[in-house]
């Protein structure tokens, strides 16, 4: 394999060749780790546990990918089920912040990268492994991720990202499977890549770069239907939380991962949660993504509402400003900065009254809140009706007005002299 450069290693947590006869590999079953299999063997010569964490993936048979990885020569293949610990642990504190980075994007991979790190410190640990590997690029989010909160969780862990050092681009990578029968999906015709999980599946490569382009959602979309192939007769959802927690639909209590995996039939029959985003990267570039969320975009937006409704307008617009904190630090690798401990119990205290039901409206790619109740409530019809009998003094409007006004009107006549 020719090289345009010579990797140079500068951290002290990457591992260096000859220190260890085993790691363990986060493996997906996609491109970049099933090449690594082959690839590490032979770079480090040292065996492979290949680790695959089920956190609700939304196209991906594991059972297939677990096979494929003895198939390309691991020691070891693991498939750890953690779709209820991803879900309680991270989905439930996305849905309290109404996760949202740069407009749209619910941080599916993000969030996905703390349990797989917990899950792949845990199973090294147990094996006596020091060594971990990752797909990520040197240009993406995720080695920063990965690397953060492994060397957080345990910090005699190394790493290594083969990705980073071996310097092949997407056909590169292609031509390398070819030569040595490592079953792909990708061909030079489809530079698509995807990553998914219960909370969104994103789509990069191919068309999608260009933000000049428009992306053809045909060619690549893998979990939703494009809005303008959706049914034609709209859907109603009415979505139950307590404590600001989804914990029924259309009136049946489920687990929290129960309900996202209902939200995301529905909603990905309807189109719904497609978001084309350019967004910041940690390492300073501006890139593109397609994301298909139908179950987070149906939920947050639902709990979003409902938080209006129970809550006071500064206790929400003060939560909003710390939901975009949420945001930037959960997509920036800090989940463990002691201020996202004290942003969760802000989370936790402003929604310990967001309980009740929203229903929401599914129809061509959107979905509408069209009705909330809750035993919270600060809707007052009494107060608020047009109607004749209304409870609400308005004789004291004209004083409230008045002093209302004050300061504004001072101004004015003062600068107008």
């Amino acid at each position: 394999m020719e090289t345009t450069f010579t990797y140079q290693k500068i951290a002290s947590h990457e591992a260096r060749k000859g220190t260890f006869d085993t790691c363990v590999l986060l493996y997906s079953g996609g491109l970049d780790t099933s090449i690594m299999l082959k690839w590490i063997a032979e770079a480090y010569n040292c065996s492979i546990v290949a680790l695959t964490v089920d956190v609700g993936q939304l196209h991906e048979d594991l059972e297939a990918v677990k096979a494929k990885a003895i198939k390309l020569g691991a020691k070891e293949a693991v498939v750890v089920d953690a779709r209820e610990e991803f879900a309680e642990k991270l989905l439930s504190r996305a849905i309290k912040a109404n996760a949202d980075y740069q407009g749209g994007y619910p941080l599916s991979t993000p969030l996905a990268r703390v349990t797989l790190s917990e899950i792949a410190v845990r199973v090294a640990q147990e094996r006596g492994i020091k060594v971990i590997a990752h797909g990520s690029t040197g240009k993406g989010n995720d080695q920063v991720r990965f690397e953060n909160y492994i060397t957080t969780l345990d910090a005699t862990m190394k790493v290594i990202a083969p990705v980073r050092e071996w310097s092949m681009g997407r056909d590169e990578q292609i031509d390398y499977a070819k030569q040595h029968d490592i079953p792909i999906k990708q061909n030079k015709q489809y530079l698509y890549s995807h990553d998914d999980n219960m909370w969104g599946s994103t789509n990069e490569g191919g068309d999608i770069e260009n933000p000049a382009c428009i992306p053809d959602l045909n060619k690549f979309l893998q979990v939703c239907v494009p809005p303008e192939k959706a049914p034609d007769a709209a859907e109603v959802l009415t979505v139950g939380f307590y404590k600001g927690v989804p914990c029924s639909i259309n009136g049946e209590d489920l687990s929290l991962s129960q309900v996202i995996e209902q939200a995301n039939t529905v909603g990905a029959r309807h189109g719904v949660g497609i978001v084309h985003l350019t967004e910041d990267r940690l390492v300073g570039l501006k890139v593109r993504g397609v994301y298909e969320a139908p179950g987070a975009e149906i939920l947050i937006k639902a709990h979003f509402n409902l938080e209006k409704l129970v809550n006071t307008r500064d206790l929400n617009e003060l939560k909003k400003l710390l939901d975009e904190k949420w945001a930037y630090m959960c997509y920036g690798a800090k989940w463990y900065d002691p201020s996202m401990d004290a942003i969760h119990a802000f989370q936790d205290s402003a929604n310990q009254y967001v309980n009740g039901t929203v229903k929401v409206k599914l129809y061509k790619g959107k979905a509408e809140v069209v009705a909330m109740e809750s035993p919270h409530s600060l809707f007052d019809s009494n107060l608020a009706t047009f109607n004749k009998d209304a409870s609400f003094n308005q004789n004291a409007s004209a004083g409230f007005i008045e002093i209302y006004n004050l300061a504004q009107k001072t101004y004015r006549r003062l600068h107008q002299k």
